[in-house]
């Protein structure tokens, strides 16, 4: 029973605690993944050329979601560990300066918006309608991601301290919204990409006022003075220090999945349809991967405040009970790939072309997915205990050291013997390096940190 005036991430049962914390942010995360997959059949059905430099404008967006994120994650371990230390003033200084962060994150891609959203399209593909659809796209979501980077934050606040509730909802709004608008802009006002772009902004800036009042309204455990704030060099470094390995491991994906597609459009037959059946991957990968990020953000703060409370009993069963349920989405998520790749794929109006490359694709890359699944609980483990940087180097290791040489090895060799599938394959070979590395430093950290931390009660 929890104790009056005490944090639940402290006493509450470990296995309720988790669905409790995760559960509102898995629900709101499907709700993500089904805009995901909306926002790109809608933009299917304009053509195929549309799709794809959506497909294209992938890794720049996701690496603005990555600094956010990342951002976010380091304002969500310290806060919760000095909770869990039972320093509120502390708590409320770092969420002041994760504030302050977030707008400077803004000011970088507004300018990447501005300036560089053509240089970006251009180095991935010659087509002029695509570039232009591409620079279309990035510029309206560039130019406008204050919405998002606020969103990201405030949602941030209400998790660190147990009120997921309040996250699902505002994530849950923004992309209704955005589903809802979809196909008014893209198709009763005739704007195309644009159009998507726009359903895409007006989402992220609504749930940002909302998550706003609610954190003002709801929060009592952190307390805004941003009229007094004053950046805090010190505590942004430890932000950083734990928020930017997550954001790096967010940007590596970005990197990886830009070379990527480099490597499919040059060196398969399929070219700008390889690189469309990458992108459509992520959206239909996003249903088993968006719940198991969802279970990772509610155990980062459980973790965090337990290390912080010295209760290294309840640390480890969140991992071991996180890891349980991470697996069965998992494998869920590889059963549909495995049985059903071309109805997945039909879904964004597929050509015979795009079904030949893709369902094998789709087929091959599922079979990585239990293995994917243990690894990321394992990084949240290293974000909520401080050690975000061995999550990074887990990310680099499979992303970019191991994925793309091995893709860039296949495609070539499957170039030459007329197979594409053979470029698949690197995804299987990446995970596996990825789980011995993430094994080695697991064991390393719970060395180092973890069994050194007294038992404390299971409550």
């Amino acid at each position: 029973m929890q104790n009056q005036g005490e944090n639940k991430m402290g006493v509450m049962p470990v296995g309720r605690l988790i669905l409790n914390m995760s559960l509102p942010m898995i629900l709101s995360m499907l709700v993500q993944a089904m805009y995901n997959i909306v926002d790109s059949v809608y933009v299917s059905r304009v053509s195929e050329a549309a799709l794809t430099a959506v497909s294209l404008c992938f890794p720049a967006q996701n690496l603005m979601n990555g600094l956010a994120t990342g951002t976010a994650v380091g304002v969500n371990a310290l806060l919760s560990r000095a909770l869990g230390a039972g320093d509120r003033e502390r708590a409320s200084k770092v969420a002041e300066n994760g504030v302050f962060l977030a707008l400077v994150g803004y000011a970088v891609f507004l300018a990447f918006g501005l300036f560089g959203s053509r240089i970006y399209m251009a180095t991935q593909t010659g087509k002029a309608e695509i570039v232009q659809m591409g620079v279309d796209y990035l510029t309206i979501v560039c130019c406008c991601s204050f919405g998002m980077f606020g969103q990201v934050m405030f949602e941030r606040l209400m998790q660190s301290t147990g009120r997921t509730v309040y996250t699902m909802f505002t994530q849950g709004l923004g992309a209704v919204i955005n589903i809802v608008l979809d196909p008014v802009f893209i198709f009763t006002l005739g704007m195309g990409v644009k159009g998507a772009a726009v359903a895409t902004v007006v989402g992220q800036i609504i749930a940002f006022i909302v998550a706003v009042v609610l954190n003002e309204r709801r929060n009592p455990d952190v307390s805004l003075k941003l009229r007094e704030f004053r950046p805090d060099g010190g505590l942004i470094g430890r932000i950083y220090a734990i928020g930017i390995p997550s954001a790096i491991m967010i940007g590596i994906g970005s990197v990886m999945t830009f070379l990527m597609n480099i490597i499919l459009i040059n060196y398969t037959t399929g070219r700008e349809i390889a690189a469309t059946v990458f992108g459509v991957y992520f959206k239909l990968s996003s249903f088993a991967f968006m719940p198991v990020f969802g279970l990772n953000n509610g155990v980062i703060p459980i973790i965090a405040y337990n290390y912080g409370a010295k209760n290294r009993r309840r640390m480890t069963q969140a991992i071991k009970v996180t890891g349980c349920y991470a697996m069965g989405f998992m494998l869920l998520g590889m059963a549909l790939f495995l049985a059903v790749p071309d109805a997945l794929l039909s879904l964004f109006d597929a050509s015979e072309t795009m079904l030949a490359i893709g369902a094998p694709a789709l087929r091959i890359i599922s079979v990585t997915f239990p293995v994917a699944a243990v690894c990321i609980v394992i990084s949240g483990a290293f974000q909520g205990l401080g050690y975000g940087v061995y999550s990074m180097i887990t990310s680099l290791a499979r992303q970019l050291i191991v994925l793309v040489p091995s893709a860039y090895i296949l495609a070539r060799i499957g170039l030459q013997a007329g197979n594409d599938n053979l470029v698949w394959l690197s995804y299987p070979i990446a995970e596996v390096a990825s789980a011995a590395v993430t094994a080695l430093l697991f064991v390393r950290l719970y060395r180092k940190v973890i069994r050194h931390v007294p038992e404390g009660a299971a409550h």
